[in-house]
Order: C-alpha cells, then structure tokens, then sequence
C-alpha cells in the first residue's frame, strides 16, 4: 500500500486473529461502500483459518472447503495479512493504535472450562480441546502424548466436539489415512487398543448440543456400533418443551430409533448416555483407573428449561482415558479488557468495554467467541462479525475518533516496524508457499494434505523455499 494514501481519509484497521470472524469482519469492511478501508490481519500462528485448520475434524473435509471463501477475502484490494505475530509478545495494543484508527479482536475462545471434580489432573485426563489440536497438528499441542492402550476411553460433554473425539478414536485409521490428520496422530490411532467409547451427557437427548448431522454420522461408522440405553432415550415431562425444536427432534428421534437396535456387531462400540454427570476420576496406579458418575433427573427451571439433579445413584465406568468437553472459554490478552467470570472480552454490541463494564475503549472491538461466547457454527460467525461493522462505521462516521486524521505512524510502517524488532512475520502469499509444500507432500502420501505442526519448521520451509527460487 503506497505511503501517499497516509494523507488521504482511509479508516485503517487491525484485525487480530485470522479465523472465520477475522475474516469475515475483513469482508465486511472491505466490501462496503460508506468508508475506503484498509485492513491489516494478525495471526499468532504462521498460518490463517483458526480452528477450520485446527479444530475442524480431519474427516470433515467439506467443511474446510470454506478457506476457499477466506482467501478470496485475502484478495480484495486493502488487505495485509501478518502471521506469526503475536499480540501481548510480538506487538502490543498501544503499537497498533499508534498505527490504526481501529482495532477487532478475533481471538476466540482458546481455553477450555474445567469438571472441576476430584482426579481431574491426574494421567489420562485430558482436554478435548487438546485432544483435536493434537491430531490436527496445531503447533500447541503437538507434543502432547495420549496413552490409548487402554480398552475405555469417556468423553465428557455431548457436544460437536465431543462427538468429533468419539469419531476419531472410534474410526478406522484406513479412512483418517487419507485425510489430513497428523501422520504422528494416525501411527498412534493405529495402536490403539480402544474398544469402548463412552459419551456422557448431563441433560437428555432433547437438550443434546450436538446436530442432527453429526450424530447420524457417529450411527453410521461402519467400525463402530452407537449403542443407547432405551430408558435413557426416553421424553421425560421436562423435555416437552426442548422436543418443540425442529433440531432437538431430529435428536431425539434419532436416538430412540438407535436405542431400539440393542448392541450390533461391530468391533468397537460408542455407548451414549444421558442424564449422567461426571463426579470424581478413580485414579489407579497413578493414572486415570474409571470414572464415577451419578444419575441425574431433569426437572423444569420454571422457564420452560430443563435442568439436571443429582439422585445419588452413582455408578463408576472402567475408563483409562477420560476427556472433557465441558466447553470453551477466552484467555486474557496483555491490555485488552477480559471478563473472568464470563471468560469473553467484554463488550456491548461489539464494542468493547473496559474492565469495570462502564466505558467503551474507544476505537476497540470484537467479534466471534470472544464477542458472544463459544456458541454457532462457522457460518454464525459471518452474521456477528457483519454486525460488529456495523458499529463500527457508525462510529467513524459520526466522528466518535478522528479517522479523517493519519494515525502517528503511517501504514506501511508496520513492516519496518516488525523488521526492526526483528519478529519474522508471515504474508499471505508467503502462506500460500506453504500450503502448497504441504499439498504436495500428502500427494506423496496419498493424502490431502500433511501439515507442519512446527512453527520453526514452517519458517525454515519458507526460508527454504526461497533460497531455491
């Protein structure tokens, strides 16, 4: 972008993080019309996409389909793209409103919330969240070891994601081979000696947070049997309202007709259970031995809601692995506002809010999970990030900070800015280079792809790469 547009009124924006909301807010501001715009997008990470490249199941590949609609996005005229770049480490929030006239943050939800139940910490407890990051080779999680020598394995939480780490362990690594899952993630599911994958949910099948879809898809594995327990599928008083849901329906439905087909044949099984709440992790010998669990009641909240009680009955599985998948939640972020009790950035219609709730930080604003909580599918983020630029425009045209004024420093001072701190930052087309090696290495192993899981080996790739061009 030429130094000559710093004295015109160009609204220059930072975006930070580069999943679907960052994208999609870099959409909304560079489509529309009112006000020219500029927008530069950060990533902690070398490469873009969030969770589409490092949450999205491997055997989803439809899904990923999606980052087609973001590069087009990467295209538009206005657009910078700087992976690698961390804010809180790399850059600072005073660094980019001494660049920028605003500021999003994209940032989602990168924590996960805990059972907070006796043994949660003990070997063989894990996060769901790391659990998908580990076989998607996302650089956080690649070293992390999961012992699947053990014959049982619960997954805490009905959930999509829950149900993504049901799929995984239960699947045949014959289909995962040629996906883009983790080459190291596929030699250990290869080993694996799990035969039962236990999904517990606290409510019924008519408050079950998974989609229709996604739990079709666990019925229909041809390794594996969806087992259900009739008397656990059954409509109680206080679902009748919840069973009104067309989603909720399809749920219930679904999981009354597969609990009638009693145990099926298949090597593995998946046994989903309702009404059932985790209470302490039975440690043996050190390590994860059995989870205890008590049966639940649903009754209504009085507003038409059901909620689970504990009845006292208690039963203990025989699981050597236990994952949850409880929900997400943000982290804090080095000078920006966080609320810690709702673990979101706080904010009122996307503008964000200081830390006591009362003022807007001028200029600041955010979107996706960190706007609304870790709630909707990829495609929701496209709406809440539209909505966050609305306000955002609103702002600038009536004035409320001067972006008719250049910011201290001009645009392109950014690249020098990050050269003289000697931070090795990632450009779109520099992206690109990379997914293209990482194609054309799974074509060499008959897959989709296969990823660098190393930040350093990503960088080294690129300096490769350019040394022989």
């Amino acid at each position: 972008m030429a130094d000559d547009k710093f004295s015109q009124k160009i609204l220059r924006v930072a975006i930070v993080g580069s999943g679907p909301s960052g994208f999609y807010a870099a959409e909304a501001l560079l489509k529309q019309k009112e006000v020219p715009v500029e927008v530069d997008l950060f990533d902690r990470l070398p490469t873009p996409y969030g969770l589409v490249r490092g949450g999205v199941a491997p055997d989803h590949q439809k899904i990923k389909a999606v980052t087609a609609v973001y590069e087009k996005i990467a295209q538009l005229p206005g657009f910078r793209f700087f992976g690698n770049i961390q804010l809180g480490k790399d850059i600072q929030v005073s660094d980019l409103k001494e660049r920028y006239h605003q500021i999003v943050y994209a940032v989602g939800a990168e924590t996960d919330r805990k059972m907070v139940i006796p043994g949660e910490d003990a070997l063989g407890s894990h996060s769901a969240t790391a659990f998908v990051g580990w076989y998607n080779a996302h650089p956080d999680y690649r070293d992390q070891k999961f012992d699947l020598s053990c014959e049982s394995a619960a997954i805490v939480g009905v959930g999509n994601v829950a149900i993504d780490v049901a799929r995984i362990l239960a699947e045949g690594p014959e289909i995962l081979a040629k996906t883009d899952i983790a080459d190291y993630a596929l030699e250990t599911l290869r080993q694996s000696r799990i035969k039962i994958v236990y999904l517990l949910g606290r409510r019924g099948p008519a408050q079950a947070a998974y989609s229709p879809a996604e739990i079709k898809e666990l019925g229909s594995l041809t390794t594996a049997d969806l087992v259900v327990r009739e008397d656990e599928a059954r409509l109680d008083e206080a679902s009748k309202t919840d069973y009104l849901n067309p989603e909720n329906k399809k749920n219930v439905d679904y999981v009354q007709a597969q609990a009638k087909m009693g145990e099926g044949n298949k090597p593995r099984k998946i046994r989903l259970r309702f009404c059932v709440s985790p209470v302490e992790i039975v440690i043996e010998d050190g390590r994860v031995g059995g989870l205890k669990i008590e049966k639940n009641r649903l009754v209504s909240d009085g507003n038409g809601k059901a909620k689970a009680v504990g009845t006292g009955q208690f039963e203990t599985l025989p699981a050597g692995l236990v994952f949850r998948s409880v929900g997400y939640r943000g982290a804090p972020i080095s000078g920006v506002p966080f609320d810690l009790k709702s673990g979101k950035i706080p904010n009122r219609e996307g503008r964000v809010l200081s830390s006591d709730l009362k003022n807007p930080c001028m200029g600041e604003y955010v979107v996706g999970w960190a706007k609304r909580g870790p709630s909707g599918l990829i495609g929701t983020n496209r709406a809440d990030s539209v909505a966050t630029v609305k306000g955002m425009l609103e702002d600038a045209l009536a004035g409320k900070f001067g972006w008719t004024v250049p910011p201290v420093h001009p645009p392109a001072s950014m690249e020098q800015f990050l050269r003289e701190r000697r931070r090795r930052f990632v450009s779109f087309p520099e992206w690109k280079k990379l997914d293209q090696i990482e194609i054309e290495e799974g074509k060499r192993k008959g897959k989709t792809r296969e990823k660098f899981s190393r930040v350093s080996d990503m960088l080294s790739a690129l300096d490769s790469a350019v040394g022989t061009a």
